[in-house]
């Protein structure tokens, strides 16, 4: 732990702590730079009895890892402003997001006997697939892979941030071989089967979606799904969204249990196609089916017979008149 006062690198003053977790420590500093800006400061930790060469290899890593992350430029993702190694920890530097995270937004309608509303829940959804389709379509893709409500805040100007890049993943070009910023496994209720264990080289998109779907199916019903490993023992074990919040949508529901399939294929391919199922945008395929024709695509498709015929409605009126 960073004692309030501390000063790293010259630069960043330590105000606060902000949360504490297995891989590392998150404070809120104040940039002597930059008069009156805050960051967040995220302290990575190595493992103490490492050797002075896996330590070394550890560090290299961080450093190429985090010169990606400095890389991304999105309005629903903080900025990773520095990174910097000092007395053996890494040090991950990006803006500081006021407000408050999603969690703490559930709990504080839980305790006044209501739940999130899906108009609420549907628009923060959008702008982190938005974000989150971004990181997947990069150069080297980036996978988030600890997605949930605390992970989220709600800026005091409405906009959605997807904060906490800790257990970042990047897919190498080739698809043989991948590079982990932290090993870590995720929170288990918005945690993917194939993501636990030590060998996780099966993860991609799929595995974020099936990690939003799990914290909007807690967002929306106050009640965080069935664990992944449990689901595989009993699958019964998930129960229907609208059992538990009879508010929800179809619409929103459908496209939620999808995405919290228990295999990846199952589970919409791409952000992009799980933000339009969950919007009513899309229809949904379903394993190698093409999805029925929308009712849009339908009169885009016929617009010249449907002009015609409304010509032809038209005419009849005139023509019928005195």
């Amino acid at each position: 732990m960073l004692n309030e006062g501390a000063t790293l690198r010259n630069r960043y003053k330590i105000l606060s702590p902000i949360g504490e977790g297995g891989m590392g420590s998150v404070y809120l500093a104040e940039d002597l730079r930059l008069e009156g800006r805050k960051c967040a400061v995220k302290a990575v930790r190595i493992d103490p009895t490492a050797s002075g060469t896996v330590i070394e290899q550890l560090q290299h890593q961080f450093r190429h890892e985090a010169s990606i992350l400095a890389r991304l430029d999105h309005p629903n993702l903080p900025k990773v402003s520095d990174y910097f190694t000092e007395n053996t920890l890494d040090y991950l530097v990006m803006d500081y997001v006021p407000g408050k995270d999603l969690k703490e937004l559930m709990d504080e309608a839980r305790r006044s006997g209501k739940i999130l509303s899906e108009f609420e829940v549907l628009n923060w959804a959008r702008q982190l697939c938005d974000a989150l389709s971004y990181m997947h379509t990069q150069e080297t893709p980036v996978l988030h892979r600890d997605i949930k409500p605390s992970n989220i805040r709600l800026a005091p100007s409405g906009i959605i941030k997807l904060v906490d890049f800790g257990l970042v993943k990047l897919v190498g070009k080739d698809d043989s071989r991948t590079i982990t910023v932290l090993q870590g496994r995720g929170t288990a209720a918005y945690t993917p089967l194939e993501q636990y264990g030590e060998d996780d080289t099966h993860t991609d998109a799929r595995s974020d979606i099936y990690s939003l779907g799990a914290t909007l199916y807690h967002l929306l019903t106050n009640q965080a799904p069935a664990e992944a490993k449990q689901r595989f023992l009993r699958p019964a074990a998930l129960l229907p969204m609208r059992e538990l919040n009879p508010a929800i949508g179809v619409t929103a529901e459908t496209a939620i249990m999808q995405a919290i399939a228990m295999h990846p294929d199952d589970r919409p391919a791409s952000m992009t196609e799980f933000r339009d199922r969950l919007l009513g945008q899309s229809e949904p395929t379903h394993r190698g089916k093409p999805a029925e024709t929308s009712a849009a695509e339908m009169v885009r498709a016929n617009a010249v017979w449907i002009a015609l015929a409304v010509i032809a409605v038209l005419a009849g009126l005139l023509v019928s008149l005195p």
